[in-house]
């Protein structure tokens, strides 16, 4: 497997109380903080981040005039639900 194309280091600091959990579970697991801090954040992007990333790419549409009307929308599905039933 590829190793992943890294930044520059970057200053954080944490409240201890995380960074002592951090380095309680890069100890047990055998793993460097930084490998510890990194899964942390892909859980929270594929998570709350992605919610986030979601609204902004819905804003940015509405912002372009990618809009549906929605009276239009409902006329579709209904009429997709007739076709069906028949």
């Amino acid at each position: 497997m590829a190793k992943p194309v890294l930044s520059d280091p970057i200053t954080l600091r944490l409240p201890l109380d995380i960074l002592e959990d951090v380095e309680k579970i890069a100890e047990t697991a055998d793993r460097s903080r930084s490998w510890v801090i990194v899964r942390a954040l892909k859980y929270y992007l594929m998570a709350e981040g992605n919610d986030i990333l979601q609204i902004r790419k819905g804003e940015e549409q509405i912002r372009d005039g990618e809009t549906v009307d929605m009276e239009e929308l409902f006329d579709e599905l209904l009429d997709e639900r007739k076709s069906d039933a028949a």
